[in-house]
């Protein structure tokens, strides 16, 4: 699963933020090396739970776990390019949030059958699960969750975000170790800005729908946001995926940002050439969907 987070200052969370934000910043016992196993770990609890949760992080009270106002990501301002903070920048993983939005949408867009199945293997109402969900989604301090994940590929527009020569590169000790990491920071004003000049250069060239419609949606959901944090783009679990020399040579920032160059000159045999390639590495990763 790769991740598009936000990491706010603390202060964006309250004036004083409350004790139990504070205490959990200052433990700081997650990290981006850990979190995936932490939010495996929640959906696992949440499945074999009598009776089985709804959602991760809560009781079955349907009321939102300790762990919802603790489970948190703390970076360090240092460590992001660009006017960011005061420190420290907090991202709240917000699973409980982020679950929610992703039964409310799988319902929406499920054949009316295959929604129903899942009803009824859950035991749960289409009354019981709009009740649960928008009080999940109606308990986050932002209108917006703090993080957006995607299964198998990371969205192409997300990478217009980012300075490719920015790249945090670790290999680790091979592809199971959890400090394996390819990422980007990127100070909030930095991302806004490339976000908006990349939507109007592919509104203007390619029309308002596909990467046009991601990236205003990326846009939209950045404002929400205090203008001094940082944005983080990270391949989170894809690395696992990826060997050594090919994640090595990841040029996939570099090739949507020579996209964006090729279409400011109308250069169309590079842009074809820039697409084809970039389609074909993120297929083969996304392909692996229809095996599992």
């Amino acid at each position: 699963m790769a991740y598009l987070r936000v990491y706010e200052p603390l202060s964006a969370f309250g004036e004083p933020p409350s004790e139990q934000l504070e205490k959990a910043v200052e433990a700081a016992t997650l990290s981006r090396a850990t979190v995936g196993e932490r939010e495996q770990c929640m959906w696992l609890k949440s499945q074999v739970a009598v009776p089985v949760r709804l959602l991760p992080a809560e009781l079955a009270n349907g009321k939102p776990a300790p762990s919802t106002g603790t489970d948190v990501l703390v970076l360090d301002p240092e460590d992001v390019p660009g006017e960011v903070g005061p420190g420290p920048l907090v991202c709240p993983l917000e699973l409980r949030a982020r679950s929610a939005a992703a039964l409310v949408g799988f319902l929406g867009d499920a054949p009316p059958a295959l929604a129903a199945t899942v009803l009824d293997a859950s035991g749960v109402t289409p009354e019981k699960v709009r009740s649960r969900t928008t009080a999940a989604l109606g308990g986050l301090p932002k209108a917006a969750v703090h993080v957006l994940s995607t299964t198998w590929t990371v969205p192409l527009p997300w990478f217009a975000l980012v300075d490719p020569a920015e790249r945090r590169l670790n290999l680790g000790t091979g592809q199971d170790d959890p400090a394996r990491e390819l990422s980007w920071r990127v100070s909030m004003s930095d991302a806004l800005t490339r976000a908006a000049e990349a939507r109007e250069l592919v509104e203007n060239t390619l029309g308002d729908s596909g990467p046009a419609r991601i990236l205003e949606e990326t846009e939209r959901w950045l404002t929400n946001f205090d203008p001094r944090s940082a944005v983080e783009l990270d391949y989170g679990g894809l690395v696992q995926l990826i060997a050594d020399p090919i994640l090595e040579s990841d040029t996939s920032a570099e090739e949507v940002h020579s996209i964006l160059d090729a279409l400011r000159t109308g250069n169309v045999e590079q842009l074809a050439e820039l697409f084809n390639d970039l389609r074909e590495y993120w297929s083969e990763l996304a392909a692996r969907e229809h095996f599992n």
